[in-house]
């Protein structure tokens, strides 16, 4: 039976991690699943068309039924199947929800840098050059 959530995460950031790691731990209906977009497999085309560009600007999550869940909505998603779901629920409310989103995507817009990792640009060149080399059809 698939996870009702699997979470995309960047296993080179010290804060996912520490995130991922919290997650795993409260999971003890095992509802949550994670593919690590740092990873050499990592194949878009498996985990719902996200990118490794996508997954790396912007967190992603997939539900058991293949829809695709992005941003703040995926800590609310998660929280909640691991009972937790008190704490990201004001995140829904009207008056907190542009406040919640516009300072998810600042931390988006600033995490790597933040967390000493190249820029976003540099990333995928990076992985493309290493993916063009190991899988000449691989898109990047």
């Amino acid at each position: 039976m698939p996870a009702a959530l699997t979470l995309l995460y960047d296993g080179g950031c010290p804060l996912c991690m520490r995130e991922v790691n919290f997650l795993r731990r409260r999971d003890r209906k095992q509802q949550l699943a994670f593919v690590d977009i740092n990873a050499d497999d990592y194949n878009s085309l498996e985990h719902g068309g996200v990118t490794y560009r996508q997954a790396m600007g912007r967190i992603h999550a997939l539900r058991a039924d293949g829809s695709v869940v992005r941003d703040v909505a995926v800590f609310r998603e998660a929280y909640r199947l691991i009972g937790l779901g008190w704490i990201y629920a004001p995140t829904e409310w009207p008056i907190v929800a542009p406040l919640a989103n516009g300072a998810y995507g600042l931390w988006a817009h600033w995490r790597l840098a933040l967390t000493g990792r190249p820029n976003l640009d540099q990333l995928c060149d990076c992985r493309c050059a290493t993916a063009l080399e190991t899988l000449p059809d691989h898109s990047c």
